[in-house]
């Protein structure tokens, strides 16, 4: 089934978000590569791309587990939580009806 992870960011954790950002990446990878990943991305601070100092407020990934526990192991193992980037995860069952 599909889980949305819905993570918020402590307010200035910019600076640890990037350091930690190569490990996070190569998780989202492996699970793209694994057919397992529908969308991911962070939320800007600000309405803009590339938002620069004003940094994110948060992230959200929709992807592929077996079970709402597995869902929650794997985040629980993400570098952003390691490196207290995120305040608060919620994880979610999600039904994808469109497109």
């Amino acid at each position: 089934m599909w889980f949305a992870i819905i993570a918020k960011d402590h307010p200035g954790s910019l600076d640890k978000r990037m350091a930690a950002r190569p490990a996070h990446l190569e998780r989202l990878n492996a699970l793209q590569n694994e057919g397992r990943m529908l969308l991911a991305g962070p939320f800007p601070a600000i309405e803009s791309e590339n938002p620069g100092p004003a940094g994110f407020t948060g992230s959200l990934i929709i992807a592929e587990f077996a079970s709402q526990a597995d869902a929650e192991t794997w985040a629980k193992a993400d570098p952003y939580v390691a490196a207290d980037v995120y305040a608060d995860v919620e994880i979610k069952p999600f039904r994808k009806v469109l497109p």
